[in-house]
């Protein structure tokens, strides 16, 4: 993918397409593997909830998932279940002494009662173990369909509660899947799944490429790249209903796509001039602006997170590096203004949810990582330490970023935090993974 640029943005298609060719007969859901944590986890004890006047047992345990959520933040150390010192289901009944000499920070207790047939109701409360206090005490209802969902948004409220930071447990990934089947025809697989990689559903099967998935803003739709035409066009998907629409079928280029933060417009690009230039397109007019005019590549731009500006890569300055304007509805875009200049190639630029970060993949001496620039001094870190990732996208509360890279010559996906400190990797057990992209943040999830 990382050498297209020297040739033309065909080539990049072709070598990605490539990429996504392998020659397993099954799918299955992604698995995350924690490679790496945070020194000095905050150790927090979630204790199984009483379920014991329930008539009808729940479809998942809300302890475990919580428990798997917290864990694979990489900032918090659950206590094993067996080494739980003791089982209370509220705080009347917790002995703040005997927690401390365990060493244990916080302490997550609870109960779910039966209002109904599939309707249930749990009430939780988190407390600072030092300090003998409650942090937060909340009860939710919910329907047994729901039960994962209602865990991802304790685990939400319990980081929040806990780092400051809001949680994108109960959030989706969508992704793209390759697979050669038992007939020996590539098919190809646009995927959503839970940000655990549970409940992953296909949203769309194809005998062609599928690629680059952006997220609306609502996380209602999708907007995507196909090649059934055996050729790219750009299409809009509903999530939930499979509605679908053809945005583009422009000669030549129709690729990476990405909603602005208003969903009013795609970026996108096309080369319908015969070069490959960066245009919007207002969904509810149809009407295209060009934005870039220049003879070299300009591609996969990315919106600020105000929608007043975007980055793109091109390589104008002779390789591939980032570029930065401004724009306004009904004026001219600002002139193009390089950002990236350490190492050799600099694309797929992302901006972080509050603007201060920009993931990229960067490229030296002929290795392709994930790299993060602080936009306020313009400082470059390097945050993984592999050789071919691509395809960066931000958790939407900004403490992640998942990316696409290799393993034993397999596609898989990965995901890094922002300071580098901890590491996960999502990979299914056949096929290859690519093109990830992370969900907003709705108040619906």
């Amino acid at each position: 993918m990382h050498s297209s640029y020297k040739k033309t943005i065909t080539s990049f298609f072709v070598i990605l397409i490539t990429l996504l060719v392998v020659s397993t007969p099954a799918r299955a859901a992604l698995t995350i593997e924690i490679t790496q944590g945070v020194d000095g986890a905050q150790p927090i004890a979630v204790v199984p909830f009483a379920t014991d006047q329930l008539k009808t047992a729940l479809p998942y345990d809300l302890v475990s998932i919580i428990n798997n959520d917290l864990a694979r933040s990489g900032r918090f150390a659950p206590m094993p279940e067996k080494d739980l010192i003791a089982r209370p289901h509220d705080g009347g009944t917790v002995r703040f002494g005997d927690w401390r000499l365990v060493s244990m920070d916080y302490l997550l207790v609870g109960r779910v009662r039966q209002l109904g047939d599939v309707n249930y109701e749990v009430q939780f409360q988190l407390f600072d173990v030092f300090k003998g206090e409650q942090v937060t005490g909340i009860s939710y209802p919910f329907v047994a369909g729901d039960t994962r969902r209602m865990a991802h948004r304790i685990s939400d409220i319990v980081y929040e509660k806990l780092t400051g930071q809001r949680g994108a447990f109960n959030t989706r990934i969508a992704y793209v899947t390759a697979l050669t089947a038992a007939t020996g025809k590539r098919q190809y697989h646009l995927n959503i799944a839970d940000s655990d990689g549970f409940n992953e559903q296909t949203i769309l099967d194809s005998a062609k490429p599928l690629m680059s998935p952006s997220w609306s803003p609502d996380g209602q739709k999708l907007a995507y790249v196909s090649f059934e035409a055996k050729r790219p066009q750009i299409f809009i998907q509903q999530v939930f209903n499979g509605q679908r629409q053809r945005l583009t079928d422009f000669k030549g280029l129709n690729s990476a796509p990405v909603w602005s933060p208003d969903g009013k417009f795609l970026a996108m690009v096309l080369s319908k001039s015969g070069n490959p230039e960066i245009y919007l397109f207002e969904l509810a007019t149809k009407k295209l602006t060009q934005l870039t005019k220049h003879p070299a590549i300009d591609t996969e731009p990315t919106w600020s997170p105000d929608g007043s500006k975007l980055v793109f890569t091109s390589d104008r300055g002779g390789k591939p590096q980032l570029y930065i304007m401004r724009i306004a509805r009904n004026k001219p875009a600002s002139r193009p203004r390089r950002l990236t200049f350490e190492g050799e190639y600099n694309a797929r630029g992302v901006f972080s949810p509050d603007g201060k970060h920009l993931a990229m993949v960067h490229g030296n001496r002929g290795r392709f990582q994930i790299a993060v620039l602080e936009m306020a001094n313009n400082t470059l870190q390097v945050l993984t330490d592999s050789s071919l990732d691509e395809s960066p996208s931000f958790a939407p509360n900004g403490s992640m970023i998942i990316y696409a890279t290799n393993r034993n010559n397999r596609g898989v996906l990965a995901a890094v935090s922002v300071d580098g400190r901890v590491h996960q990797r999502l990979e299914v057990q056949q096929g290859d993974v690519r093109e990830p992209a992370w969900s907003p943040l709705t108040d619906v999830q």
